[in-house]
């Protein structure tokens, strides 16, 4: 497994990332095959571990913790917080008041007494982002977190956040986490980019796009089931990209390689992307999701897949995970009173 330095952090990290959000109810509740999962994953070079809290209710983070409890030196761990773990209200978000007890419970269930990679899961329209850097800095000086990180923070964000990690004397965020796939493609537009501008570690998330770019038929998912407007054929993005699937295995099989295999390079091989994560169910898929970790793809594939999904585009706008601006949501904040 080739290893990548995770932007000016240092930090050595294989260029598939073991996504745990599978782990437990969500996906594979039976804990040892998980663990199996994990170790797998490690004794084929991968590193680089990222779960977060609210993945299962925390037993995700549980798993993890078993799985790495005699490993946990030569393994980068990352978390994230920021979803809401309980009904009140200040149990979520980027305060400090609720940061300070987020991780103190990630560390307990991932039996550590340090993160690697601590990462606020989305954006915190309520709260100040000089507070939340604030309270992750102090974190850092206490030996708590290696370094932070945000995720799908839109590039107007991530650009305030860097300019107040300067102004303000604050640990910034040393990384970036967004959906990234063939069929999502806009982050190509602005957030690698200003990534790189700040010297960013870039993980992407969402490899095959929900399971569309992993050769299966997901019309009896139960993925497809609870989310219509992702996975709906009678919806025009998501018929778009039934037809781009089409059209890219027809790539894949042309140059020798499954679709799986496709997609994964073709996300490795943007300069912005450090790891892309991988979030198997079961071993048979990470078998296989690791068959892949070598290819490589030649202009002429790229061309054919930029002319399939031009650069920069997202087929479906559902597929857009970035947090939902309020200043569209909310009416009252367009409507002078």
């Amino acid at each position: 497994m080739k290893r990548r330095t995770l932007g000016g952090t240092g930090i050595s990290v294989s260029e598939y990332a073991l996504g745990a959000m599978m782990f437990g109810p969500w996906g594979n509740p039976d804990h040892d095959d998980a663990v199996r999962i994990v170790h797998a994953a490690l004794d084929a070079g991968i590193n680089f571990v990222d779960t977060a809290d609210i993945y299962s209710a925390g037993e995700s983070e549980e798993i993890v913790g078993k799985a790495l409890k005699d490993r946990r030196g030569s393994v980068v761990l990352a978390t994230k917080f920021r979803s809401a773990m309980g009904e009140d209200a200040n149990q979520a978000g980027g305060s400090r008041r609720y940061i300070v007890r987020a991780v103190e419970d990630s560390l307990r269930r991932l039996d550590t007494d340090y993160i690697d990679l601590y990462q606020m899961h989305r954006p915190d329209p309520l709260t100040d982002i000089d507070e939340t850097l604030s309270a992750l800095s102090d974190l850092v000086r206490s030996g708590k977190v290696r370094a932070i990180g945000s995720s799908s923070f839109p590039a107007e964000q991530i650009v305030e956040a860097q300019w107040v990690a300067e102004r303000r004397g604050h640990v910034r965020f040393r990384t970036e986490q967004p959906p990234y796939s063939i069929l999502a493609r806009g982050v190509e537009g602005t957030i690698l980019p200003t990534a790189q501008k700040y010297g960013m570690g870039t993980l992407t998330w969402g490899p095959l796009s929900a399971g569309w770019l992993s050769g299966r038929d997901l019309s009896a998912s139960g993925r497809a089931a609870m989310e219509k407007n992702k996975f709906d054929p009678s919806l025009p993005g998501n018929a778009a990209k039934l037809d781009a699937v089409a059209e890219l295995k027809k790539v894949a099989a042309d140059a020798g390689l499954t679709l799986p295999h496709l997609a994964l390079a073709f996300v490795r091989t943007h300069p912005a992307v450090t790891s892309a994560i991988i979030g198997p169910r079961t071993m048979d898929q990470l078998t296989d999701l690791l068959a892949g970790a070598d290819v490589t793809l030649g202009a002429d594939v790229l061309d054919r897949i930029d002319a399939i999904v031009p650069p920069g585009t997202d087929l479906n706008r559902a597929d857009n995970y970035f947090v939902e601006n309020p200043a569209l949501s909310d009416a009252s904040l367009r409507r002078r009173r």
